[in-house]
């Protein structure tokens, strides 16, 4: 007897049928491979296990679920405990994240696990979410909305403001020169349909009454960029921490338009390394250097603050005590001091931003 055909019949059974075992797999297999294989297992056995429509266990496979079922019920809380054991930590995300983010993070964690086993998988959002559907990550970073699985935990991070990059030899210099247009000419460069920026960016233009549909699409934000480099239309994109645009193209701002959020995910109950490395960007509150970039500011304490700071901007809006607000005042006026020779931004407003 096959032990994976077991596998495939326990969800068949736990889920009432071939094609919602599929759905609900946390890995990816066909329909059709599922059949043959409970064919297979049926065969094997020498007794038909379910009737398939309507779906019903029939008496020889009531007893194979209910002496399968234990087994598979348990199997992950095992493997977490074996994983909690060794002090491991499985993380999946995007290249830039990997390479920017996560290695300060992991600084806070090795204080508490000097030792611990790492392992870190470069992913785009379905990726990740598959990974962590078979139990093969801790935590997926990656685009958080309202269309994951129920079953998937989520806590987020940063907020990445949506921004427009144009070609400096253009005119635009603000969005409402293009909002205030009957046709917007200009051809639109972003990331292709279904994607969590060309998803909120339709969603900002809807709230202005405006149409504008990708002329070219594209994965990533370095095409972006070389294209509107190129003068070949106007991009949409995303304003991450550290993000300078190259030379020749300039930034946007999109006040308005909801951001998009980044987060951690995660499937059953986080270990305590895990934990540990989310409490460490829990705690984690620099100001970036970024013009109109908006960093959300969170606490673990109730007592403790939690707002956003743009920086450019000036737009401070803090509840929290004011030798913060202080401190935010003298990060931000680093930050735009910093940016000032390039982006000719003034210095002169920062007193109205304190509390």
């Amino acid at each position: 007897m096959n032990i994976h055909h077991l596998e495939l019949f326990y969800y068949v059974a736990k889920h009432g049928g071939i094609a919602a075992a599929v759905r609900n797999m946390p890995y990816g297999i066909q329909q059709p491979a599922v059949s043959g294989q409970i064919a297979r297992l049926e065969e094997a056995l020498g007794a038909k296990l379910f009737n398939r429509r309507p779906f019903s266990l029939l008496p020889a496979g009531v007893e194979l679920f209910e002496f399968t079922k234990p087994f598979f019920d348990d199997v992950e809380k095992v493997a977490g405990r074996i994983r909690g054991a060794v002090q491991q930590l499985r993380i999946a995300a995007p290249s830039i994240v990997l390479h920017d983010y996560v290695p300060e993070l992991l600084q806070r964690v090795r204080r508490r696990f000097p030792i611990f086993r790492l392992q870190l998988h470069e992913a785009a959002r379905g990726d990740a979410e598959r990974l962590l559907q078979a139990g093969e990550i801790d935590l997926a970073i990656t685009v958080i909305d309202s269309k994951r699985r129920p079953e998937i935990h989520s806590r987020p991070l940063l907020e990445l403001p949506l921004i427009l990059l144009v070609n400096k030899k253009h005119h635009l210099t603000t969005a409402k020169q293009l909002w205030s247009r009957d046709k917007i000419e200009e051809t639109l460069i972003t990331f292709p349909r279904g994607d969590a920026v060309h998803t909120h960016f339709q969603r900002g233009l809807d709230q202005f009454g405006v149409e504008w549909f990708p002329g070219i699409e594209v994965t990533s934000t370095r095409l972006i960029e070389h294209y509107v480099a190129n003068g070949y239309g106007v991009g949409a994109a995303v304003a991450t921490p550290g993000f300078k645009p190259p030379p020749g193209v300039r930034v946007i701002s999109l006040p308005g338009f909801p951001p998009v959020v980044v987060g951690a995910a995660w499937l059953g109950k986080l270990s305590p390394i895990a934990e540990q490395f989310l409490a460490g960007r829990r705690q984690h509150h620099v100001l970036q250097d970024v013009g109109n970039a908006r960093v959300v500011l969170r606490h673990r304490r109730k007592e403790d603050c939690e707002g956003v700071v743009v920086v450019g901007a000036l737009d401070v809006d803090v509840s929290c005590p004011s030798a913060l607000v202080l401190e935010l005042e003298v990060l931000a006026l680093k930050a735009l001091k910093a940016l000032a020779p390039q982006d000719g931004v003034a210095t002169d407003g920062v007193d109205s931003a304190r509390a």
